[in-house]
């Protein structure tokens, strides 16, 4: 069936109501728009689904998010345990209401418990309510940080985590056995309220939540120490922590946080924000203003799901600058090590755990101070993982930290998803902690980059949009398997890895090793100085993106050395 044919079976389907028959009298008109939203269908993978929220199988809508649900269903049906139930979360997002509401009947009218919360709610908080709960597994409403155009579905199983790449692929091929308008069961929500197969979760979770988010606190008595100096500027950027985040900080004894007002109002439209996300410094234009009226030396800001944290730190010249997620990764890990050294709550076998496209600083970091380090593939799920099998038995130790250069944290095993809520807590403590030193953020970075070395790492993303953005990025992924490059910056290319072969091969023995890791569609180089490029395309948006992990002994080496990865780098899509 062709785009246009789909687009005639939904225009035919009798399923429209007014508006809908108004968006596709505009689609008609359209060809391109047509194409897209009608000539693919949105993957479902183990991040869920994401797209923009408009009418069509490449879209998300009511129709992509029922059938995706009953394909979930089918899933937990498999198991026999429906019984322990699904929990359902959502974000401020135009529509993630209306899609949570619409995911809960079809679960509901599959017999399968749910839980779904009264009001948005930050991820994190869904990840802790399905273990809290006991349940098989969790749907999240929510499109992270992308603009105001997108929404997603976010897939869970009972770990907390997100789904397994065996249940996503068995969830995927329900799907295609569905079809999207007749093939899904479903019901009222007053129905599966008024039978008791709905259940509403309210403060008391979120006080559960709470209690398991202190717990992950090291020094707490840090903040009411400088309590009458310390003030902090939060943004949740229209976002879901607009709640828990201010009541974590004042919890703590933060008498002077000031919240920017404009963006505490939920909006999915993100009016004062080109973009809702925290790893970009015009995001904070609001936040530094407010920080530069009230004297504040930190201003933070969370995405509209709460689960990524950024930060903007006073330097010594008075001047704002943005903590990115690889130096704030370093600056928590480095704190956490110390505190819990010196506050006698270090564990005997401790260890961290990161991505392997974060920063290799957190890797010397654990080396010097005697922490074991685990890599693992872009994705929180992969950090939940490692700490689910460290748990169960299969390997000792004590998880003090994960974290992705994306802005996202975790600290505590009471959820397997990053959160901005707890790591908004510990950054104020160390901000704290630091403060009475008499040093900003910033100035504590600098002084880290001292004791460890010097490294920069940045990100480079190369967009390939249309309709022949699919084809494109396996084409550039396929163009570097098998040709990869032979120098890069001007250094030599001794080690290449080929994650989805599984192998790191080197170039100039061609000995091979395995990954050691699940198969994915990644590429990396280590150049002769140790520095890595890694590439993958993104699983959210239509990009391929690049990542420089550079180190030199002095900081005058490393902008001239990332200015030639990066001019190489940018040819890659050549």
């Amino acid at each position: 069936m062709n785009y246009r044919e789909e687009f005639l079976r939904w225009k035919n389907s009798g399923r429209m109501d007014a508006a809908m028959m108004a968006e596709i009298a505009a689609t008609e008109r359209d060809e391109e728009a047509m194409t897209l939203h009608f000539g693919s269908k949105l993957g479902f993978g183990t991040a869920g689904l994401r797209g923009i929220m408009a009418l069509g199988p490449g879209c998300m809508n009511v129709f992509t998010v029922a059938q995706a649900t009953q394909g979930m269903a089918n899933l937990i049906k498999k198991t026999g345990e429906g019984d322990r139930g699904v929990s359902i979360a959502y974000d401020t997002r135009n529509n993630s209401a209306l899609f949570a509401e619409i995911a809960a009947c079809v679960l509901a009218a599959n017999d399968i418990k749910v839980y779904l919360f009264d009001g948005p709610r930050p991820t994190p908080e869904l990840s802790f309510s399905i273990r809290a709960l006991s349940c098989i597994a969790g749907i999240n409403i929510t499109a992270s940080h992308n603009p105001k155009e997108y929404n997603g579905y976010k897939a869970y199983w009972e770990d907390g985590a997100q789904l397994p790449p065996d249940h996503a692929d068995t969830v995927s091929a329900e799907i295609d056995k569905i079809d999207i308008f007749t093939g899904v069961t479903t019901m009222s929500y007053e129905d599966a309220l008024a039978q008791g197969k709905i259940t509403l979760l309210s403060d008391e979770m979120d006080n559960r939540y709470m209690a398991a988010v202190h717990a992950t606190t090291i020094r707490p008595e840090s903040i009411r120490e400088v309590a009458n100096d310390l003030r902090i500027v939060y943004t949740p950027l229209h976002g879901t922590g607009r709640i828990l985040v201010p009541r974590a900080l004042r919890e703590m004894g933060l008498t002077q946080l000031h919240t920017v007002d404009e963006q505490m109002v939920p909006d999915g439209n993100f009016p004062t924000v080109k973009k809702p996300n925290p790893e970009i410094p015009e995001a904070f234009a609001m936040g530094i203003a407010l920080a530069e009226q009230v004297g504040s030396d930190l201003v933070i800001a969370t995405d509209p799901d709460a689960d990524r944290v950024g930060v903007m730190s006073r330097k010594s010249d008075g001047s704002f600058a943005c903590i990115t997620g690889n130096q704030m990764g370093a600056l928590l890990l480095d704190y956490v090590i110390n505190a819990r050294r010196e506050s006698g709550k270090m564990p005997a076998l401790p260890y961290a755990v990161k991505s392997i496209v974060s920063t290799e600083m957190t890797t010397k970091i654990c080396e010097v101070q005697n922490v074991k380090m685990y890599d693992v593939l872009t994705g929180f799920k992969f950090i939940g993982e490692v700490i689910k099998n460290h748990e169960e038995g299969g390997e000792p130790g004590e998880f003090i930290m994960g974290f992705e250069e994306s802005y996202g944290y975790l600290f505590g095993g009471y959820a397997r998803d990053k959160d901005a809520v707890s790591a908004t807590m510990l950054i104020a403590e160390m901000t704290a902690y630091y403060r009475k030193k008499g040093l900003t953020l910033s100035e504590a970075l600098d002084e880290l980059f001292v004791r460890y070395g010097y490294y920069l790492d940045k990100t480079h993303d190369i967009y390939m949009e249309g309709l022949d953005g699919i084809e494109r990025r396996k084409n550039t992924m396929a163009k570097l398997r098998n040709n990869p490059p032979k120098t890069l910056g001007g250094h030599r290319v001794v080690r290449v890895g080929d994650y989805l072969a599984g192998i790191f091969t080197n170039t100039e023995t061609n000995a091979t090793e395995k990954t050691g890791l699940p198969k994915s569609d990644v590429l990396s180089y280590e150049t002769d100085c140790g520095d890595k490029i890694i590439i993958r395309p993104s699983g959210t948006e239509p990009k391929i993106k690049i990542y420089f992990l550079t180190h030199a002994a002095t900081q005058a080496e490393l902008a001239p050395k990332m200015e030639a990865y990066l001019a190489d780098g940018r040819a890659f899509a050549d």
